[in-house]
């Protein structure tokens, strides 16, 4: 356990290694990246406060928060993994607020229009299918929930090809090592090479959403407080709308 702390430890540090006193240090779902990029350097721009991500799976994240990792702020992709920060009094609860939500789809690569849903999963045609981590990783735990509420789970983990987030399982789609994947409609509109072949019904799937949250003894507070408003701007939702994001109602931190 020791030797595992150690590494996530060394992982988070080795991607806020370059971080000075004034740096504010995120810590975000994979899937936020090229949206929280683009808000990044406006909020650059416009406060002068350099920011640095770190993109990983949330559960990752959760894990090297809890290792002791330098954070100021956790932008995870689901409700779980906060909670498991703030049981554990490692976030400032009172700033935790849900941002955003999302859409579960599955894809295919752009050539292949042989699958149009999730029956078509069960072919033989179909013998890889890519998903996120699902007993860890909230892409992957989103899959796994649908598939168990349409009875198909058992029958198709065989295929399932887990992958270590889910930019993973859409890079395994694009590159033909999987028939099928699933992934957030955000992370398939970034890709050229996929294409949505089914989108999960809001009816069918679980709630996603993405709570953001200050980290508890955040090494620059001030700047994550200044971060966090501005992630409530209308530039931001914005840009975050562009890239295929539902922003939630305004809430009160």
């Amino acid at each position: 356990m020791k030797k595992l702390l150690s590494l996530l430890f060394a992982v988070a540090l080795f991607n806020t290694a370059t971080a000075r006193a004034e740096d504010l240090l995120v810590f975000a779902a994979v899937s936020l990246s090229d949206a929280l990029n683009a808000i990044g350097s406006d909020f650059t721009k416009q406060s002068g406060t350099p920011v640095l991500f770190n993109f990983q799976a949330s559960s990752a994240l959760a894990r090297q928060i809890e290792a002791g990792a330098p954070a100021d702020l956790f932008f995870s992709a689901d409700e779980e993994k906060m909670d498991q920060l703030q049981a554990k009094d490692l976030i400032v609860t009172s700033s935790r607020i849900s941002l955003l939500s999302n859409v579960l789809v599955i894809v295919t690569s752009g050539d292949r229009a042989d699958i149009r849903g999730p029956d078509d999963l069960t072919a033989e045609r179909v013998s890889r299918i890519a998903l996120a981590q699902p007993d860890s990783v909230p892409a992957g735990i989103y899959a796994r929930r649908y598939l168990e509420h349409l009875g198909l789970w058992e029958t198709l983990t065989p295929k399932v090809v887990p992958t270590e987030n889910v930019r993973a399982a859409l890079a395994a789609v694009a590159a033909g090592n999987a028939d099928a994947g699933f992934v957030y409609r955000t992370d398939a509109m970034s890709s050229s090479r996929v294409r949505i072949a089914y989108e999960i019904p809001p009816t069918d799937a679980p709630s996603i959403t993405y709570p953001i949250a200050i980290v508890k003894d955040a090494p620059n507070e001030g700047a994550a407080r200044d971060f966090l408003e501005y992630l409530r701007s209308s530039m931001a939702n914005q840009v975050f709308e562009q890239h295929g994001f539902k922003v939630l109602p305004m809430q009160e931190p």
